[in-house]
Formats: C-alpha cells, structure tokens, sequence
C-alpha cells in the first residue's frame, strides 16, 4: 500500500527517505503532512528547544462553565463574548455537532 519516497529536507537540503513503515505510522496517527525534516534535524530541532515542542508551559485561566456552572480552567483567555466550557460539557457540545 505505502512506498519508500525521497524527501528533502527544509533544513538542510540533504534527500532523505520517508518509509513505507513511517508512512503507515503517520496514517495511522492521522497525520495529514509529510515530514519536512530529516531525522537528524528533528533530533537537533528536539535538543534546541530542550526535548519539547513548547517552550514554556501554557498558562492556564480560571473560569466557571457556562453549561454547568462547575469551576474549570482553561488555556486561554475568555474574551465574554462566547460561552465557555468545561472539557466534559464542550465534549458534549461538539458531540451535537
């Protein structure tokens, strides 16, 4: 189903393969792009930013769930203009649609 394919790499320049095995993974994660780095500089890119993706951690805001009342946080800052959700009741709502 899947095929070794040649990629190049945005960093570097140099060719590198896209297994048909890495291929499988990446659909099975549902994973839409290719990967636009080489192993070594994704390694490297991982060392630069200390193991992580994020550079720091997110901060979190304290609000109360505009469906259940119930104190939640939440990674963003509310703006009052839109109702805001716990995890459990924005589970539900995206569930109705």
């Amino acid at each position: 189903m899947y095929q070794d394919e040649t990629l190049v790499c945005r960093d570097c320049g140099n060719e590198f393969v896209f297994s048909a095995s890495e291929q499988a993974f990446f659909a099975e994660k549902g994973f839409q792009n290719k990967p636009s780095r080489c192993t070594a500089c994704r390694a490297a890119r991982r060392a630069q930013n200390g193991g992580n993706t994020a550079s720091a951690p997110r901060q979190m805001y304290d609000v109360t769930c505009a469906e259940c009342g119930q104190p939640t946080q939440v990674p963003f800052m509310p703006r009052g203009d839109r109702p805001v959700y716990c995890r459990d009741c924005f589970a539900a709502q995206r569930a109705r649609y």
